[in-house]
């Protein structure tokens, strides 16, 4: 059997710097928000598809800040496999994100290919091409004047193109990941206003940093610490950290920590080899928390083993 270019203490040494780093590094947003990042990688990292060596279909749905008015809702699907026996992935996702007056649709295309780097680690390369749909309703937000000109110029459907890119190296137990899913800062312009108020918005970069690793309590318990980091161009960044643990490859508990955003508690069921239900509840733990009842995630996964040697589900 071929060697390990890296011993077992060697990369776990490598993930617990990974932690430490991405950690201290601090918290921000203007992508999907999602409390179950670990299970959506493919969101915002395009080298992510196809590395579950099998047919992956991803449903979920946001309600972020319930009883706030205009809080964000998040509708997202997803599926991604690798093409045959080859090294390449494929992905396709599709996502509905609105906020107040904004909406916005998005249809992603990605490709990865994957080289092994030693006997049990892989990195994949990523790259995907995307399609944005804005669409601005002025007339749901608080018009004091009926003659604004910005209340009479709805944007319908504005297209955008934009490009990603995406690393992820892992193995059945561990991995890293570094991604930028939007590389063009798009401005959004609605050419039919005055040029005193004609740049409605711009969408800047976004840096993903994500670590996951799984250890092995006993024969039926897993525990897995993982992190995500957003780092984001005129922002404040913004880290994910959570610890989930799994039993008897079934039940699956844990929490999350947005720094100085929100808490999230975090459950799942494997319902049999192929669907996983999985749920989060954020509870905000800034000013926010007096003008909401919390965010529900739910979401539910479906994989197609046509392979028996497929060792699944993977925990992430």
């Amino acid at each position: 059997m071929q060697n390990n270019s890296l011993d077992t203490t060697g990369i776990k040494r490598v993930f617990i710097i990974a932690f430490v780093l991405i950690t201290h590094i601090g918290y921000g947003q203007q992508d999907a928000q999602f409390s179950n990042y670990m299970y959506n990688t493919l969101s915002f990292n395009p080298a992510y598809a196809g590395s579950r060596g099998t047919s992956s279909i991803y449903l979920s749905q946001r309600s972020q800040w319930v009883g706030f008015d205009g809080a964000p809702t998040t509708n997202a699907l997803s599926y991604h496999s690798p093409l045959g026996s080859s090294k390449v992935g494929f992905g396709l996702s599709i996502l509905n994100d609105a906020i107040g007056a904004i909406e916005e649709n998005m249809v992603s295309l990605d490709i990865s290919y994957s080289i092994n780097t030693s006997y049990d680690y892989k990195l994949a390369f990523g790259m995907r091409a995307s399609a944005h749909m804005l669409n601005v309703d002025f007339m749901k937000l608080n018009i004091f004047n009926p003659d604004d000109v910005l209340a009479q110029n709805n944007i319908n459907n504005r297209f955008s193109p934009n490009l990603g890119v995406g690393l992820f190296w892992y193995s059945e137990d561990s991995y890293l990941g570094f991604s930028i899913p939007n590389l063009l800062e798009t401005k959004h312009i609605n050419r039919n206003l005055n040029t005193s108020v004609s740049s409605i918005s711009k969408e800047r970069l976004h840096y993903h940093l994500t670590a996951g690793y799984v250890f092995d309590i006993n024969k039926n318990v897993l525990f897995k610490p993982a992190i995500l980091t957003k780092i984001i161009s005129g922002a404040p960044i913004q880290v994910d950290v959570s610890s989930n643990f799994q039993f008897y490859d079934r039940f699956t508990l844990g929490a999350s920590y947005r720094v100085d955003a929100a808490v999230s508690f975090l459950a799942g069921f494997q319902l049999n080899k192929s669907w996983f239900l999985g749920y989060g509840y954020d509870v905000d733990t800034n000013t926010l928390s007096t003008y909401n009842s919390g965010s529900h995630e739910v979401f539910l996964r479906y994989e197609i083993f046509r392979n028996n040697n497929v060792k699944a589900p993977r925990f992430f």
